[in-house]
């Protein structure tokens, strides 16, 4: 007796769909592609309407949306300042009102940390110049409380050099410099420095390592609920990394910001952007390395005015396409 094995629809459906396609994936794959394009090149072409339409209909507010991006400021935020000023016709009146504004959207922190004092930590990425600002705080403080008022702990067990540097402050200051590579050793010298005013932590930059990051959170965690945690970002720090250093560290929670290195800054108006849109307040400015003449408490409308300023020592031509799909993306997150 012969049996003939049989099949269930089931399972023949089954592998029917693992049997292989490639030509018809292939052929899927090309028609994707090219609705892909085609979708970008309509997005295109709206745009560029809505973009000329703008300049049909107020060539004062397209003007103004170029210079406000020109400016460095992200397209929703320009859009935002745009629509805003909308009933002024005349375009430098618009220009300083939308100035204006952007310094009123922009946080300062309101706390003196020169005067109050406390356990503050300076966290950011490599290069932004945080002993450095560490050094004019201490120094600051030094002159009003006394040099006996103020200490250092430093976190950086990763750069070559990087507590040498503290030391040499120190010593040039006459304070104490701790050091604390995790949370045991944070909480000892925190405690030693218990009759210090002003207790200054100087951390390891950071580029991405999720490792390393994990660390100082640890460390800092042991300075317990009364840290102060300051974001240090420079002023010549590309929009994109600006960008990237608010995501990164936000995981510290940061109280306020220093932004360094102002006198260096070709533009700020993408730094002012990124510090609205993370509403994240600004404490304090460097603008030079004397120590401390050249560290200010942070003020909005002066920010504004440096970012202006900067414009028009360095204009800058954006290209009419950019502009075209920037408006159009901005437009289209509004309407949503």
């Amino acid at each position: 007796r012969i049996e003939v094995a049989t099949e269930s629809p089931r399972r023949k459906a089954s592998r029917v769909n693992e049997a292989p396609v490639n030509g018809d994936g292939e052929a899927l794959d090309d028609l994707r592609r090219e609705m892909q394009n085609l979708r970008r090149w309509m997005q295109a072409e709206l745009s560029g309407m809505s973009w000329y339409d703008l300049g049909q209909r107020a060539p004062h507010s397209q003007e103004l949306l170029g210079r406000l991006m020109a400016l460095g400021i992200g397209p929703q935020l320009a859009r935002g300042l745009s629509e805003r000023v909308r009933g002024i016709e005349d375009l430098e009146s618009a220009w300083r009102k939308a100035l204006y504004l952007l310094a009123s959207d922009l946080r300062i922190d309101e706390g003196d940390l020169l005067e109050r004092g406390g356990v503050v930590a300076l966290v950011g990425p490599t290069g932004v110049g945080k002993t450095t600002t560490i050094a004019k705080i201490a120094a600051r403080f030094a002159l009003t409380h006394g040099h006996r008022n103020v200490a250092f702990v430093t976190t950086d067990s990763y750069r070559i050099g990087a507590r040498d540097q503290l030391q040499t402050y120190g010593r040039i200051l006459n304070v104490p410099v701790r050091t604390a590579a995790n949370a045991d050793e944070m909480d000892q010298a925190l405690s030693l420095l218990s009759d210090r005013r002003l207790v200054l932590i100087d951390t390891a930059g950071m580029a991405g390592s999720h490792e390393r990051v994990s660390d100082q959170l640890e460390t800092l965690a042991a300075a317990g609920q009364g840290l102060t945690t300051l974001l240090t970002l420079s002023a010549t720090t590309e929009v994109a990394a600006v960008q990237r250093a608010l995501r990164l560290f936000s995981e510290f929670l940061p109280d306020a910001c220093v932004l360094t290195k102002l006198d260096e800054a070709a533009s700020l108006g993408g730094l002012l952007s990124g510090l609205i849109e993370a509403d994240l307040p600004t404490a304090l400015v460097t603008d030079g390395q004397r120590v401390p003449e050249d560290l200010k408490i942070a003020r909005a409308h002066a920010l504004v005015s440096r970012a202006a300023e900067l414009l028009e020592e360095n204009p800058t031509e954006l290209d009419p396409g950019y502009l075209a799909l920037s408006f159009g993306g901005a437009d289209a997150h509004v309407n949503v």
